[in-house]
């Protein structure tokens, strides 16, 4: 029990910060024309933040579902390696479906505050540690859609642009100090600008929500930096190799 306080004390802050955020979900997918009870089990079910927000406008955009599949699966891929990385913090012996249960949860700040901890991360502490930001993100989604009726027009659009704030950011800081996440950031925008406004290739942004041209960003902006990274790494390799020889 002491391991579960101190994991939801550990996990406030989350759900403190959690909450604006997932008020302008509410908002907006209410605005797509969800309803708020829908909107809310979409919250209390996926935990996604960004694959939540693409998820809606793509459905909003009726998008087939393997775009939408697709679209997630590369929004939302970071957690698989999240998970494998916790997997590495808890105990051996931990079943199965507590396992499962831990991966389910994972967002990136609840992973971090778990990565941190110095000895086995146990399911008590992982349980106290995600239940405040699931109540978090839970309830301002709900409170979002719930005021979406109550709010005046202009209002609703100052939250939406909240939404680009915080993926700026995100993606701010770690660009500044890491040339690969630059690199990233600068091929994805450049990317998206084209399938937006060259005639021809802007179709993958028009149909469905848009879905293939984030898809295709992504992937090929990752492409980009893993070769970069790669190619460094061969050319150190040979570097090392000549000065052996030598």
């Amino acid at each position: 029990m002491n391991e579960f306080i101190r994991g939801i004390k550990k996990g406030f802050p989350i759900c403190l910060g959690y909450i604006p955020v997932s008020f302008t979900f509410g908002l907006i997918a209410v605005k797509m024309g969800f309803n708020p009870l829908e909107a809310t089990i979409i919250s209390l079910t996926n935990m996604a933040s960004a694959g939540q927000f693409a998820g809606i406008r793509l459905i909003e955009g009726g998008a087939p579902y393997i775009e939408l599949i697709i679209t997630t699966f590369v929004i939302n891929v970071r957690y698989f390696l999240m998970s494998l990385s916790l997997s590495q913090k808890v105990a051996s012996d931990l079943p199965f479906y507590k396992r499962a249960i831990m991966a389910f949860c994972i967002t990136d700040e609840v992973f971090a505050l778990a990565a941190m901890e110095k000895e086995d991360v146990s399911f008590p502490f992982f349980g106290g540690l995600m239940a405040t930001p699931i109540f978090g993100w839970t309830l301002g989604t709900c409170l979002g859609a719930v005021a979406s009726g109550l709010l005046p027009p202009m209002l609703q659009g100052c939250f939406g642009i909240a939404l680009y704030c915080m993926f700026i950011a995100i993606i701010i800081p770690p660009a500044r100090t890491g040339r690969k996440v630059a690199i990233a950031v600068i091929v994805s925008a450049l990317l998206s600008c084209i399938f937006k406004y060259v005639p021809g290739v802007n179709i993958l942004s028009k149909s469905g929500g848009g879905g293939w041209s984030i898809i295709i960003s992504a992937v090929v902006a990752a492409a980009i930096c893993a070769s970069i990274k790669e190619l460094k790494r061969f050319r150190k390799r040979k570097a090392t190799e000549g000065g052996v020889h030598v």
